[in-house]
């Protein structure tokens, strides 16, 4: 008897082989934003077996919706510092739309590589 046997496991025959009955708790339906999916990808791609312990363990969704709201938490933040700090307002966007346009792209790209770097690619 194997340990997974003695631990109440069982086992199914495909072909020639035993494969073991493994079933991954049923996790609840939700949506993940882009900063999740984006840590997701990270982690499937760079980090194979934390992501399959997450995922074997049904604690992959609960896992990629806190690091979403982290993420979408610091994104707002630093968009806002910045825009404070640079004076990209709502009298600039009346008086030169474009330029409002180019320094708020600015900013949002600048914390999208910060949010990167201190939470998704970590």
């Amino acid at each position: 008897m194997t340990e997974f046997e003695k631990l109440g496991g069982t086992y199914r025959q495909a072909g020639d082989y035993y494969l073991p009955n493994l079933e991954i708790d049923n996790q609840i339906e939700v949506q993940i934003g882009v900063w999740g999916q984006r840590h997701r990808r990270y982690l499937k791609e760079h980090h194979r077996v934390r992501y399959y312990n997450l995922l074997t363990a049904g604690t992959l969704n609960s896992y990629l919706i806190e690091i979403e709201l982290q993420a979408q938490a610091l994104f707002n933040d630093i968009v806002m510092r910045l825009s404070e700090e640079e004076n990209v307002t709502e009298n600039l966007k009346a008086t030169d739309p474009m330029e409002w346009v180019k320094r708020s792209n600015n900013i949002r790209n600048r914390a999208t590589e910060i949010v990167n770097a201190e939470v998704i690619f970590v």
